[in-house]
């Protein structure tokens, strides 16, 4: 029987606990929702189409779906159990309103779309891709956006030398620590950086969006490991 490292090395958490768990793990994980949301708010006109890519269990479109009613929502994961989740959570939006695609991660996204989209998000999903993969997922996102469209993301980012990730580290673990995480669960959590997960720094970021070949790219979140951008295409 696998033991407990074993299972969370090899598994982000389970769709039923997903909730639950990522905001004792994730420092200010609600910005994430909440600065996204306003990023598009302040765009000169709300978006027709808006897809999220590893959405989960469709918390954050959920908050999002209040604040633009003319949107319709299409929601992708590569995990049938997350978008089980996300069904129930949105059931009662209309079809009109928010579309369940075909379980899928993004780089291997394939399903034919009636109209390009005008934002695409990707909040916490590519830092489990290698760089190869990680590549094709943004170009993915890229080609599905119309020109002008958005691309939204926040990922766990990777302090540029070896000492700042070791202060890195040790700051995350004292916020798992203030929200109730045993030392255990820290170290298997911290020890899966690198091995398990594969965060890149802010200039690789910017880097890799602006070679995907999106005309803007800007850093507008950063604290901890985590950091958020936004491309224009």
């Amino acid at each position: 029987m696998p033991s407990n490292q074993d299972r969370e090395n090899k598994t982000p958490h389970l769709p039923e606990d997903y909730d639950a768990k990522i905001s004792t793990v994730l420092p200010y994980y609600r910005s994430f929702h909440e600065e996204t949301i306003n990023l598009v708010r302040s765009l000169p006109k709300p978006p027709k189409v808006w897809m999220d890519t590893g959405c989960g269990t469709g918390t954050f479109i959920a908050k999002a779906i209040e604040h633009f009613p003319d949107t319709k929502f299409l929601m992708l994961d590569p995990s049938e159990g997350m978008l089980k989740q996300t069904r129930e959570k949105l059931s009662s939006c209309s079809c009109d309103r928010v579309k369940i695609l075909e379980a899928s991660a993004t780089q291997d996204f394939t399903q034919e779309l009636s109209e390009q989209t005008d934002v695409i998000t990707a909040i916490q999903c590519h830092h489990y891709l290698d760089m190869e993969n990680r590549k094709k997922a943004v170009a993915k996102c890229y080609e599905l956006l119309k020109d002008g469209g958005f691309f939204i993301t926040f990922e766990n980012i990777s302090p540029l030398t070896k000492e700042g990730i070791s202060v890195g580290k040790r700051y995350w673990a004292d916020f798992q620590r203030v929200h109730k995480r045993t030392e255990e669960e820290i170290e298997i959590h911290l020890e899966r950086f690198g091995t398990e997960y594969f965060p890149i720094t802010v200039e690789e970021h910017l880097k890799l969006l602006r070679e995907t070949g999106f005309r803007t790219v800007e850093l507008f979140w950063y604290s901890y490991m985590q950091a958020g951008f936004y491309c224009i295409k």
